[in-house]
């Protein structure tokens, strides 16, 4: 059970720096708990009718339901890409406290 509402939101950057830096300022300003940054991996898309296989950076953010809305803003403004992947997920279970302090960290 997830009493606070937490997601896990999805995006890949271009490149660990501008990951860390997005990352930076998302938790600076309390829209996620916290991003694990996952570099190298490699995504196999159809864009623009082509298709490409580039190295990205994945970050897996920890936020809350109510600051999806506003993450995925202020994603929307930092973010290099024209069309940035931004994913929330429902999260239904896990260590208690952990989301209690996901939570406890957002607004």
């Amino acid at each position: 059970m997830n009493p606070k509402g937490v997601r896990v939101v999805l995006s890949t950057f271009p490149d660990e720096a501008k990951a860390a830096e997005v990352a930076h300022a998302l938790v600076n300003e309390h829209l996620v708990a916290c991003v694990n940054l996952v570099p190298a991996v490699r995504s196999i898309y159809r864009w623009q009718g082509a298709v490409s296989d580039e190295r990205e950076t994945l970050a897996v953010m920890k936020t809350t339901a109510d600051a999806v809305p506003a993450l995925t803003a202020r994603l929307l403004q930092l973010h290099p890409y024209e069309t940035p992947e931004v994913v929330a997920l429902d999260v239904t279970g896990g260590n208690a406290a952990y989301l209690a302090w996901v939570a406890g960290s957002i607004g």
